[in-house]
């Protein structure tokens, strides 16, 4: 109802006072403003000082002043590297590391281990896409494949590091990866113009807790909205009703934030930063990545055209409103570019 909402509301907005300084920033947050910025400094150049700019006719066909962060024009063509590069900043004496991967996140760890000379064992589905898979491979990971989905790979991956005694780190579990794409909103917001809403998408939730946790200290007044597919609803339903859901399976494209299981730490992380979150169908991600290949000559992969697609679905929503958002995979295969983009 409507009372129960306001009432909602009302409660959130005395918690973030309980628990904000005098400039509004959330303290006690475990991902850290400082580190952020230190990220900034520090990440393997090649991440950072992405292609951001109005996208004058998407915004014409929107309703909105639609500004894009393009994460696709780096060797493992998403934002992934940003967080994966600062957590070998932040752990220079690491050796041998365990993960799980949709695909991109696994590309980052593979491309900044091999860096360092460190040994990656990355964990996958079974059903992974194949040129993630390939190209994790190619920048010398060892990638072992367990599960139907990546929530099941990542609970083998865990198992074999306890057995093994090694270390598995965990994408929006571990600070470092938060904090690495918190990044991005730091150069978005050296834009000339404020912003009335960043729409982001929403997987595990490392990017967009990083992207919130600096746009809430740094330009309050600024919406941050998530994006989760219809078909893995899990972080939203868990969101919205302010406690853990997790569900039996996922029913996406969008590979890159199907989750099945949400990250406790993530969903903490969240809970004072997002505005909304949203889903949006399969059918208008596909739209959503023509539209960017029509437009602006970008090849996007489900996951990094979710913020396009929401924009479509909430013309009204966002009317008249300086709105950024961050295009930030496209690994795609050949058949799926035939099939989606042609």
């Amino acid at each position: 109802s409507l009372f129960r909402q306001r009432q909602e509301r009302l409660e959130l907005l005395a918690h973030r006072q309980r628990n904000s300084n005098a400039r509004g920033e959330i303290i006690n947050h475990r991902i850290k403003l400082e580190h952020i910025e230190e990220a900034s400094r520090t990440i393997d150049p090649v991440f950072l000082n992405t292609p951001q700019f109005y996208a004058e006719s998407l915004s014409e066909i929107l309703g909105c002043e639609l500004v894009i962060k393009v994460e696709t024009l780096n060797p493992i063509r998403s934002f992934k590297g940003r967080g994966a590069d600062y957590f070998f900043v932040r752990n220079p004496d690491v050796k041998e590391i365990v993960c799980a991967s949709a695909g991109n996140f696994g590309q980052g760890m593979a491309y900044a281990a091999r860096k360092r000379s460190v040994k990656q064992i990355v964990f996958a589905s079974e059903k992974a896409n194949p040129l993630k898979l390939e190209r994790m491979k190619n920048f010398g990971a060892d990638v072992r494949l367990h599960g139907q989905d990546f929530d099941a790979a990542k609970s083998h991956g865990k198992d074999y590091a306890k057995q093994n005694g090694l270390r598995f780190v965990e994408d929006s579990k571990d600070t470092e990866f938060t904090e690495g794409a918190g990044t991005m909103a730091a150069e978005l917001l050296r834009y000339s113009e404020p912003f009335d809403a960043f729409v982001v998408p929403l997987g595990n939730g490392a990017m967009i807790t990083g992207i919130a946790r600096y746009v809430k200290a740094h330009s309050p007044q600024t919406k941050v909205i998530g994006v989760c597919a219809a078909g893995a609803p899990a972080m939203e339903q868990s969101w919205r009703e302010g406690r853990f859901i997790q569900t039996e399976s996922v029913a996406t494209i969008a590979d890159g934030i199907g989750v099945r299981v949400p990250v406790p730490e993530a969903l903490d992380d969240i809970k004072n930063l997002l505005d909304d979150i949203l889903l949006v169908e399969d059918s208008l991600i596909i739209s959503a990545m023509k539209l960017a290949h029509q437009h602006l000559g970008v090849v996007l992969e489900p996951s990094g055209a979710v913020g396009i697609a929401t924009l479509m679905n909430n013309k009204s929503l966002f009317a008249r409103q300086r709105v950024a958002t961050i295009l930030c995979g496209g690994n795609l295969t050949h058949e799926q570019i035939k099939t989606w983009l042609c």
